[in-house]
């Protein structure tokens, strides 16, 4: 059963207004926030904010070292227990400089949250990430059926992320009005669309297999010309719930709404490639796999900066360093294969 304490809440309800009022974090980050400091208070027996001691926080990095993910009942990963440290301990700091809380908390205390620098190291290395190859993505888009409405948008929804590599969030919110298919264009404006921390993209279909583009345009052209979808109606539509006259609801017909959450997006992605007996990667895995492809087809360092802002990114650093793994045995390969003659 929870135990909340009045005063803990009230503070945690100012930390999460400061958070969203001044730093400008999204929901998303503070409910994060928030569930950090929720797992704090049961970890050390919900006692109030103020009788914290260093004994607290040694207890608490305890408790992580022991708890088990719940989904899938392995201990929690390195990453997983440095975040959550990094985060109540950003709260205690806070907290330290609160009136109130100035003689109970110290700093030098709240340092005890400090993770074990090996543990550190290896909560951010970077692990090996598995990504399709454009082949493999091809053989699944190929693979997938159109028989219902339903399967037609989800190879719709692919032929997007082949296309530009968004991320599924923005797919999800994607609107009629934003795609120009004269122009081969789709505009990701941060207003409208859930793209990450509210940016707005300009992205152009790169010259790749034109099936992709063929799709996206068969679904766009039924919207719009059949169903008579208007310009803020849904590029991806959930499902319409009516009601069956049998009983209860049916949901056998597209809604003009977009989905609330990315969570069908990704499940379409993996499937896509569960069914063909392939990994079930992530729409995220795109964005990796057209780097690598627009590394491999880029002419000059301008035209790989154009494709690197396709996606999203003003710096074409931030899409080598975060989207152009290298695995040790490229690294061996590319190192013994130089010629530095």
């Amino acid at each position: 059963m929870k135990k909340h304490i009045p005063e803990n809440e009230r503070m945690k309800r100012a930390y999460a207004s400061l958070l969203e009022e001044a730093d400008g974090k999204d929901e998303k980050s503070v409910d994060k926030i928030l569930a950090a400091i929720w797992t704090f208070e049961q970890a050390t027996g919900h006692k109030p904010f103020k009788s914290f001691t260093r004994d607290h926080a040694i207890k608490f990095k305890k408790v992580l070292d022991k708890t088990k993910n719940q989904r899938t009942g392995k201990p929690l990963t390195h990453a997983t227990i440095d975040s959550t440290l990094r985060l109540v301990q950003e709260f205690f700091k806070w907290l330290a400089g609160q009136p109130g809380y100035k003689s109970k908390i110290t700093y030098s205390d709240v340092r005890y949250f400090n993770n074990k620098l090996k543990n550190k190291r290896i909560a951010h290395t970077a692990k090996p990430r598995r990504i399709p190859s454009m082949s493999q993505a091809e053989h699944a888009f190929q693979a997938m059926p159109t028989n219902t409405v339903f399967e037609r948008r989800d190879k719709a929804i692919f032929a997007t992320l082949m296309l530009i590599g968004p991320r599924a969030s923005a797919v999800r919110s994607l609107r009629i009005k934003h795609v120009n298919l004269r122009e081969n264009h789709i505009y990701q404006y941060g207003g409208e669309v859930d793209t990450k921390n509210g940016k707005t993209i300009n992205s152009w279909f790169p010259p790749l297999n034109p099936m992709y583009r063929d799709e996206l345009e068969r679904w766009y052209r039924y919207l719009v010309d059949e169903l008579l979808f208007g310009p803020d109606d849904a590029l991806f539509p959930k499902a319409a719930r009516t009601i069956d006259p049998e009983g209860g609801f049916k949901y056998d017909t597209l809604s003009r709404d977009p989905f609330a959450q990315s969570g069908p997006i990704c499940a379409t992605i993996k499937t896509a490639f569960e069914n063909v007996q392939m990994h079930p990667f992530t729409p995220h895995a795109f964005r990796t796999m057209l780097v690598m492809h627009y590394d491999e087809i880029s002419p000059n360092r301008r035209t790989f900066k154009a494709l690197s802002m396709n996606i999203g990114h003003s710096s074409e650093k931030t899409t080598m360093s975060a989207y152009m793994p290298v695995s040790e045995d490229a690294q061996r390969e590319l190192v013994l294969g130089m010629n530095l003659k």
